[in-house]
Order: C-alpha cells, then structure tokens, then sequence
C-alpha cells in the first residue's frame, strides 16, 4: 500500500527508513558492553563511525528530493544523538562495573564449585551396613551417591541420635523445594507467625542444599546470595543449567507435592524457659505422588527441633540434581538436657553478626538451644549502650568493631527462628578495663580500679587489667541500665548471667585494706543481682548464673537463686561441693568443652594457654554426671553444659573450624547422652559414620567446619576407625 500511494520516492524512503532502524540496530546489539562490565570494543567504534559515512553518503544523495530534507534531518539528528549516547555511555559503564565488582561480597570457596564437590567417578552399595565405595569409570548403569547410599545404609543418620522410637523406610523419593508447602495447625497466633517464619528459613537452607542458588557453570559460575549469607559457586549440570535455569523448567521428581503440617497442641509461650517442653514426634507417609509430614509439639521450640530433624531426613543427590527423603517414617524425640550450650567470647577478638548468626544457624540444626555470648571483657567493651555509649568510646577496638542495640536485636530475633535463645553476659565485677576508665570525666567517681596496672600479673589474670569499685553506686547504676538494655533485646528470661570470674583480692586490697574482701566480693554480686531485679521490671529470674570460683564455694550466694556455670577441671573437688551446697550446675569443664585449648601459648612468658587440644571425641566422650557417680538427687541439678570459646587465639577467620564439628559432639551429649561401654577414648564406628554427615550438611550451609579424618576415610565408612 505505501509503494502504491507514494510511487518511487516512497519506496525509497520506506527502504531507507528500514535500512537506517536496522544501522541503528544493529548498533546496539554490537556496542553494548560485556555483562562483566568489559569496555565497548575499538572495533565496535570503528564499524560505527564506518556506517555513518554510508549514512550521510545515501542521505547526501537522497537530498536531491527537497520534499525529504526536512524528514530526513529529523531521523539524522536522532541517529547521530543515539550514536553520542552508546559512545560516552561506555566510560560510565566501565564505572558501575569497577563499583559493583567492588560491592560484591567474597566467596568463600574460589570458583572451582560447590564446596562438597560430585563425585561422578564412584557408585555405592550396602553391604553388612556399611557404605562401600565402587568404580563407576564409563558405566551406564545409574549410579549411586554416596549420601543417598549413606541415608539408606544402617542406622537412622540424623544429629543429634534421636532419644525415643524411629522408624525409616528402606523407599526413598525425589522432589524439589518448591514442592514444599507448611500447614500450621495451634490457637497461638504469635507462635503460627514465628512457625511461619522458621518454614521460610528452612525453605532457604533447603534451596541452598538442593544448590537452586547456584547458577552457572563450571567455567562461569555465577552466584546468589543464600540464606546464610554465604556464598559458593557450584558445578552444575550444563543440562540442568540450560533447561533449568536459563528456560526456568523445573526439574520434576517422584513426588509434586510434600505438604508439612506442624502442630502445636499447648502452649503459646514464646519466651525461652527451661522449662520449656521441646518433645516432638515427626511422621511422614506418601500417598501417591504426595507425601504427608506431620511435626507434633507441644510447644513452638519442640516443633523448631522436628523441623531440624525433617531437614536431616532430606538430602541432595547430585545424580538427579533433586532433594530425597524417606517415603515413610516415624521420629519420638526428646532432650535428656535441659541447658545445651555455646559461649562465644567477642571480646578478646570482634566477630561480625554474620559471623554469629552462621554460628547459629549450626546450632540450630544440632538442636542445641543456648547462646551465651559474652559481650565484653578487660580488652575490649564492644557493646554501644543507650545509656552510656562512653563504654564504647573508650573500650572498643575500633567504631567498626562493635555492636549496635539494632544488632543485638537482630541476633536474638534470628536465633528465635533456629529455638536458640541467646544469653548476653557483662562479665562484672573483674574483666573490667578501659571501658569503664571515663568516670571522673563525667562526674561520676573511679567507677574501677587497676585498670592497665603494672605488673599486669599482679592483678589480674592477662593484660589488660581492670575491676569495678565496688563502693561506687554509679557502678551498680551502670550496671542496671546495661541490664534493661539487654533484656529488652533478647526478650523475657528465666535465666541471666552476671559474670562474676577471676576476682583478684590483690586489686581491691590497695584501696580497701581495711575491709572483709571476701565479704566485698559477695556483696558485690548480691547488689548486682538487686539491680538485675530491678532491670527486670522487679522480678528476679529463676535461674542467675554466675562463673564458678572460690567465692561459690562459700555459701553467701543462696543457692535458690544463684546457679553456677562450673569451669573449673572435671575432677577439682568444687564440683562435689556446690551440689552438696545445693547449687544448681552448667558443666563447661576446661578439661572436655574448652575449644580454645591446644593450640600453643600466645605469649614468651608464663601460662597463657591450656592444652592438650580437645578433640571431637574428648568432647563426646565426656560424661562428668556418670564419672562423678550423682545420685538421682544430685543428676536434677545439672541443668546441663555448655561448650566455651574464648577467643585469645581466634578470630573470624578461623572461628567456624575451631566451633564445628566438635560443637556437635556436645549436642549429641546432652541431647541424647548414650550409654557408654567402650572405653575412655574410644567413640563406635557408627558415631563416625554420623558425624561425619554431619559435618557435611554443615558445610553445606556455608559453615566451614573442620575435617574429620581423610576423605578417603569419609568415602570407605569404618575402614579407618
């Protein structure tokens, strides 16, 4: 119809009009920059400056026709306009990429792949329970991995051993993360909304498992940022990468649907209590190509534990590129112990809210419910308070180096998500250094002494020194506020830390020579606890917790109130004393669960290191409640233990191989403590054999845990124990 309406002429210019859109075209596809930011090349540049020449050559010739100019013009302005834009843009692209290569997160692993690697050489089959390793070179027969070989082989593989009844089905089944749906049942609409959120967590941890944020392939990985922050680049399937990831088709397995029901029959309390019922019972059963989980609690922490279990009965083969669980099963569980703990020293070193979040996340999965974080120290005091952010001024490292009220909010809220409550302690009254050096300045009086004393070793345990006054009422003032500071963060408690280790009478004798230091020493505490009472809008917790020392082995602090976390060695004759003394105890015994022993002394003189390094069997094997021989009197006061990393020698970078796997050790201690035949230092194959996958769906998830033994030994089950 045009070339009938406009003749010749009209052609021409409908053929022009086509042939200046396609220049233009053509340019932009040729001349955009690389998706890494690369420049446009010079010869992208030369080609364009080429068809402008042509252009003009034609137009010069097209001009002729006085009736087109005007047309023309208009096209020939915006032609060299969109030119002068391509070409300057390229110097502002190389910049955006320069500073998003710049605000791009490390990863943790290099490029090579996902960090537990496919091991496409082996297949596996059961044998007498046992995992063994076969060559797979140029078969076509399907082959076996090693973790769907581990899951199917022997005992149920989960971390911690489940206490009560279990039963697995030898059929197993394959499916996507996307299959899973959550149905909550529970009258408690606080705990539906914290249910919920810890099914979006556990999709999360699912995805990374499953790899689903890791797209790319071996040669151009490509990453995503994962629910732990983490980031790896995987091998992918080229395949399952074109059809999967660049089309956006999902893989299909057995199974199109897993709907998970949790159920929470009583109570509606989402504040942590050691009292607090963590019994669950998980079913699974299929149903056609649908399969039925059911998570029974009576309590939203006894579900967060089923929903744990449910995560280590669904595993990755890399095969199929598909997650797999059992078609049927039934888990009973419950904790033999109520307290199951961590403490993280973030004094001596700073470890970011990433760092300790991560570090939950392992928790979590360990059931393990405890985070006992100890805020400050003699070196370092990181914490910015409301009240008195000149805490920080003075004692943290750097303005980096410390941690927010937001932050701590944070850290609390998430380790709700994985059923672990997080216990802040302001170590008082020794372990006090420059943070607490600005009294004078604000009208307030000495609020310590001996801080950075010379000789240090006089009077304190390491440099540098320092300890509250405990005749200052500023002192305990402070105290308070840090006190409601920190509750209002973590939430409502039963159980608080006061601190209270290694006072050194030396320190006060100087300034109070006249008076009962002992006498002081306790006063002090009991006028902490006081204001405790009161940060705590008048109500004291049931359980304060104190550091053992020789004040505990008085009897001035009343054992109603007071509970003592015992550090001390396992065969030291205090712990005999504060159960006689009816005192309720965490173990956390230097000579089983002090990770950070073995690894040298940090300075030329002096004791500055305890040894020998505690292995993860040291820790597994330590059962301080049966080699004491307690009656069952005295068994109902061990609330439970906790493993301790103080952080002289440790700083991020080395903070989750020093933690994991022998973390682990002491969950599976204190959740399921199993009886022991063998003897002192030998662990059964089969407690091998677990922790060793447990390592792995650590590391997983980002967590770079220490290895175990070879992984020639990982690959053979029990031919190297």
């Amino acid at each position: 119809m045009g070339y009938e309406r406009y003749g010749r002429k009209g052609a021409k210019t409908s053929w022009f009009l086509m042939f200046l859109y396609g220049t233009i075209f053509d340019f932009s596809l040729c001349c955009q920059p690389g998706a890494t930011g690369d420049p446009i090349p010079n010869s992208c540049l030369r080609r364009r400056w080429m068809w402008m020449c042509h252009v003009l050559r034609y137009l010069y010739k097209m001009s002729l026709a006085v009736s087109l100019r005007r047309a023309l013009l208009v096209l020939l302005t915006g032609a060299i306009f969109i030119l002068t834009v391509l070409y300057w843009n390229q110097g502002a692209t190389k910049a955006q990429a320069y500073n998003e290569a710049l605000e791009r997160p490390h990863s943790h692993h290099d490029a090579s792949g996902f960090p537990i690697p496919v091991e496409k050489s082996w297949t596996y089959k059961c044998e007498n329970d046992r995992c063994m390793r076969v060559g797979h070179h140029g078969k076509s027969a399907k082959r076996v991995s090693f973790i769907s070989c581990s899951m199917t082989c022997g005992d149920i593989n989960i971390w911690p051993h489940p206490t009560h009844k279990f039963l697995l089905s030898s059929q197993t089944h394959s499916f996507s993360v996307e299959d899973v749906q959550l149905h909550v049942e529970t009258s408690h609409r606080e705990v539906r909304k914290q249910l919920q959120l810890a099914f979006d967590w556990f999709l999360k941890d699912l995805r990374q498992i499953q790899r689903l944020d890791y797209v790319g392939s071996s040669s151009e990985p490509t990453v995503s940022e994962s629910s732990s922050k983490s980031r790896h680049h995987a091998d992918v399937d080229p395949a399952a990468t074109l059809f999967g990831a660049t089309f956006g088709v999902k893989k299909v397995g057995d199974l199109t649907s897993i709907q998970v029901k949790i159920s929470v029959l009583k109570s509606g309390d989402l504040n942590f209590s050691l009292d607090n019922d963590e019994t669950y019972q998980l079913s699974s059963l299929t149903e056609g190509r649908r399969l039925q989980v059911e998570i029974t609690a009576n309590s939203y922490f006894g579900a967060r534990h089923g929903l744990s279990t449910l995560q280590q009965l669904i595993w990755f083969d890399d095969e199929d590129h598909l997650l797999h669980t059992y078609a049927n099963s039934k888990v009973k569980d419950a904790p033999k112990f109520r307290y199951r703990g961590l403490m993280l020293d973030t004094s001596r070193h700073f470890f970011s809210v990433e760092s300790i979040k991560r570090t939950i996340v392992g928790m979590g999965l360990a059931k393990m419910n405890r985070f006992h974080w100890h805020l400050s120290d003699a070196q370092s005091f990181p914490y910015i308070s409301r009240y008195y952010p000149e805490l920080a001024e003075h004692g943290a490292y750097s303005e980096s180096e410390t941690y927010t009220e937001q932050d701590v909010r944070e850290v609390a809220e998430f380790a709700k998500i994985y059923g672990v409550q997080v216990i802040p302690e302001i170590d008082a009254p020794a372990h006090a250094g420059n943070g607490w050096d600005w009294g004078p300045k604000r009208g307030m009086g000495e609020l310590a002494m001996c801080i950075n004393q010379q000789p240090w070793s006089f009077y304190c345990g390491e440099p540098p020194c320092g300890q509250l006054n405990p005749k200052n009422n500023h002192t305990y003032l402070i105290l308070q506020r840090l006190y409601e500071e920190l509750l209002q963060h973590t939430g409502p408690t039963d159980l608080f830390h006061l601190g209270g280790d290694e006072v050194n009478l030396d320190c006060w004798a100087q300034y109070f020579n006249d008076t009962d230091l002992r006498g002081l020493w306790c006063d002090f505490m009991l006028q902490a606890m006081a204001r405790l009472k009161l940060a705590n809008n008048g109500v004291a917790p049931k359980h304060v917790a104190v550091w053992s020392s020789a004040l505990t082995n008085t009897k001035c602090l009343p054992n109603s109130q007071f509970t003592v976390q015992v550090w001390g060695g396992s065969t030291w004759q205090e712990n005999y004393d504060l159960l006689d003394n009816g005192y309720n105890v965490i173990f956390s015994h230097v000579d089983a669960w002090y990770l950070d022993c073995g690894f040298g002394s940090w300075r030329a003189t002096g004791d500055a290191a305890c040894a020998p390094y505690r292995t993860w069997q040291n820790v597994y094997k330590h059962r301080p409640w049966e080699r004491m021989r307690l009656d069952k009197k005295r068994r109902k006061q061990v609330l439970g233990g906790e493993v301790c990393m103080w952080t002289e020698q440790v700083d991020e970078n080395q903070l989750d191989n020093r933690l994991w796997p022998r973390t682990a050790a002491l969950a599976e201690r204190l959740w399921t403590d199993p009886s022991d035949d063998h003897d002192m230092d030998i662990v059964p194959p089969d407690v091998f054999r677990r922790i060793s996958l447990f390592r792995n769906r650590l590391v997983e998830l980002g967590i770079r845990a220490e290895a175990l033994f070879p992984k020639y030994c990982a690959q053979n089950p029990g031919e190297c124990i």
